[in-house]
């Protein structure tokens, strides 16, 4: 079965094809005794006249158009060949100026409007020649019976043949039937065609009759006459426009009056009922909850000012605030979705209801965060037994959506009194106690003042902080390495500190986890792994031997979250001239371990790089050796804690020998850090450490020192004896005996 669409162009195709055909049939048989002069100002008048000279019938949608008039003409003195070629030119011209006038016309619907010109038109003269035989000899004839018959049969002729392609094609468009589209789109035009035959006709007689001259003349006359009743008849419709215009403003403003007076009552009754539900609403909204219908942190904040205001008035009355946040609801978000953290935040708060008492208010402040108002509450002893309540309430699991999900709460307490001045100021108190609750990875945190002074100083390092990247207050401080067996340096270990304007330098301890936590880590070691680079630069050019020193630099876990880490190392190796081969980056187990997979993708392209590898700390982190195998690493990194505790007996000589013999397994250079005594100098030399830094050799510098250091190569030397110590073992331990035991 074909389509709609599939109907539609096969008809199209078909006309197409037929006119296509026609056309050239009529180009072909127009013979050079058909054209003369007025055959040319008959083509000219059609293309000039083609789509300016329609003229509407008054208070009708019927059009007399020039154009139809002289095709006919052209038909009556030319035969059909010439008329089928002019009525193609017509329509074709007149659809193209349609469109250049503004109205839409697809270029397919203008072919077939051509199309059907020509095919109607032939149709038209084949069927009045097979009637009349040569319509010439009709028209110049004297019979004026069977002349008026040929122009009946022509407007008949050609309304019947372009109405019934008209209406097939409408009919497949708008899935109407033929006859009902025919009548109610076709059928008025038909006294078009007959009007246009019958001038058309007359104008044949006067040719014949009067003389070129003389229709000339007629036509200069009757264009007069035609664009003077053009102007009446645009005038009418104006004014018909207009009367029309005004009666049906003046009907919709009466109807208007009609409605108004009708609904006024019903509309102000209505205006009062929404304004009503509309304040319910908006007080609603702006005091509760809308996940949970709890109260939110507006009413909370406002139920505790009143009970601040009650303490003032009653000395006996007390309430204690809880802060409240879930562990884990991140985690719960990121693997099933907010939807089942919704679901989870709404039972949470159906459990916290059922957790307190009925004088107690519980209110959602957003994300995962609750607080609780205990009234008649202010000893310590009862708010904690309040709060183990909590928890036992949070010992048993949601079960969302089929799912088990299990989750706790950290909890921060501040017990009002009368110090409080404003209820903000004791709801921020029981938030920094949960924040330290959190921190500690404890259960519940009661405020003290000391957690207020300390978390205005972290603000206020952490703003201090940011200027300080900004006002280029951070330094490079930089830690000898040696290489224990030749007492060389063999490179230096960045150490960042922060010369504070007023504060001089503060302690890493102090900045760098604020660092951590905000993200400023990031930037600030871009900087310093630059700026380490540009020293090295500065210090191989100082002497030939320092050629191959290497420079190490620490490198936080939140590198491993950035995706251009890879891009930003080998532009600062471009841009400082430093081979990759002489960076060592170091990184800590944690770092690493906390996205395993991630970190190793990372560390392979740093390797691929040239970039040396080591891992910071080593022995006081969590990574498995399933793992290190894995990573792409050269050095391992004892931690200071081992070596400082070589002193203190022979198990701690053993982890260390434990570490050595670790990393010769895997083919891995090692550096003990932390070395301050010669003893533990000593140790390491024979447990066989390649490499070490510590107060022994030199603190931390800053890097106008570091020439001094490079100058005196001897500078290391003197503290060794001078008679190297063999390696030793106990009869039955078989451990590594102390400097101390070796003395003895």
């Amino acid at each position: 079965m074909f389509n709609k669409e599939s109907k539609y162009k096969f008809l199209y195709w078909l006309i197409i094809s037929v006119s296509a055909g026609i056309l050239l049939y009529s180009v072909y048989n127009i013979t050079a005794s058909r054209v003369d002069r007025n055959l040319f100002l008959l083509l000219t008048a059609v293309i000039i006249f083609s789509s300016f000279t329609h003229l509407q019938i008054p208070r009708t949608k019927i059009y007399l158009n020039v154009s139809d008039v002289l095709i006919y003409l052209a038909l009556l003195t030319y035969g059909g060949e010439v008329a089928v070629t002019i009525a193609v030119i017509e329509t074709i011209v007149s659809s193209f100026a349609f469109r250049y006038g503004g109205v839409r016309i697809k270029t397919s619907t203008i072919i077939l409007n051509g199309a059907t010109a020509g095919f109607s038109i032939f149709f038209t003269a084949l069927i009045a020649k097979l009637i009349f035989g040569s319509l010439t000899s009709v028209t110049s004839g004297d019979d004026l019976s069977n002349f008026a018959l040929l122009l009946c049969l022509i407007g008949t002729t050609h309304f019947a043949a372009s109405s019934a392609v008209v209406s097939i094609f409408t009919a497949i468009k708008t899935e109407k039937g033929f006859f009902k589209v025919w009548y109610e789109n076709c059928l008025n035009a038909l006294v078009i065609y007959f009007v246009c035959a019958l001038i058309a006709g007359l104008a044949v007689k006067a040719l014949y009759g009067v003389g070129t001259i003389a229709i000339l003349v007629v036509s200069v006359i009757s264009f007069t006459v035609y664009f003077t009743y053009r102007r009446y008849t645009d005038d009418v419709k104006l004014s018909d426009e207009k009367a029309e215009k005004a009666e049906r403003e003046r009907a919709e403003l009466a109807e208007e009056h009609i409605e108004e007076l009708q609904t006024h009552i019903l509309q102000q009754e209505q205006i009062e009922k929404e304004l009503r539900q509309s304040r319910e609403k908006f007080k609603f909204a702006a005091y509760h909850d809308t996940l949970t219908s709890l109260p939110n942190r507006n009413q909370f904040v406002e139920q505790v000012r009143a009970y601040l205001e009650g303490i003032r008035i009653d000395k006996t009355f007390s309430f204690t605030v809880l802060s409240l946040d879930l562990n884990r609801f991140k985690t719960v978000n990121e693997s099933l979705g907010h939807k089942t953290g919704d679901k989870l935040i709404v039972s949470v708060a159906r459990r916290l209801l059922n957790s307190v008492r009925a004088d107690d208010f519980v209110a959602r402040f957003s994300g995962d965060e609750f607080g609780i108002i205990l009234t008649d509450i202010s000893n310590k002893e009862d708010v904690i037994s309040c709060i183990k309540i909590i928890n036992e309430h949070f010992k048993e699991s949601f079960e969302i959506d089929e799912k088990s999900i299990f989750t706790s709460v950290a909890v921060g307490v501040a017990i009002a009194d009368s110090d409080y001045k404003a209820a903000e100021d004791i709801v921020r108190d029981a938030e920094i106690a949960m924040y330290q609750a959190k921190s500690r990875e404890r259960k519940f945190e009661i405020f003290d003042p000391a957690m207020h002074a300390n978390a205005v100083s972290l603000l206020q390092v952490e703003t201090d902080l940011r200027y300080a990247i900004e006002r280029n207050e951070l330094v490079a401080f930089y830690q000898p390495i040696i290489c224990l067996q030749t007492m060389n340096v063999i490179g230096f270990e960045s150490l960042m500190r922060w010369n504070h304007p007023e504060r001089g330098l503060v302690s890493p301890a102090e900045f760098i986890p604020v660092s951590e936590n905000t993200g400023l880590i990031v930037p600030m070691t871009l900087w310093m792994l630059k700026e380490s680079c540009r020293k090295l630069t500065e210090w191989s050019q100082m002497s030939p031997e320092n050629e191959n020193l290497m420079i190490s630099v620490n490198l936080s876990g939140k590198h491993f979250v950035e995706d251009d880490l890879v891009a930003q190392v080998k532009n600062i190796l471009n841009e400082e001239n430093i081979e990759p081969n002489r960076l060592k980056l170091e990184i800590t187990e944690s770092a690493i371990m906390n996205n395993a997979e991630s970190a190793i993708s990372i560390l392979n392209q740093l390797k691929r790089v040239g970039v040396q590898l080591s891992i910071d700390d080593f022995g006081t982190g969590y990574s498995s050796l399933s793992y290190l195998h894995r990573f792409p690493i050269n050095t391992l990194k004892i931690d200071r804690s081992f070596v400082s505790a070589m002193e203190n007996g022979s198990e701690n000589g053993e982890i260390v020998r434990t570490i050595i013999a670790l990393a010769k397994v895997l083919n891995l250079s090692i550096i003990a850090e932390g070395i301050e005594t010669i003893h533990q100098l000593h140790q390491l030399r024979i447990l066989g450490c390649e490499y070490g830094q510590g107060f022994l050799f030199s603190r931390p510098v800053p890097s106008d020192q570091i020439e001094t250091l490079l100058s005196d190569k001897n500078r290391w030397k003197n503290i060794i004896p001078h008679q190297e110590i063999p390696l030793m073992r106990g009869k039955q331990t078989d451990k590594v005996l102390h400097l101390g035991e070796l003395e003895n």
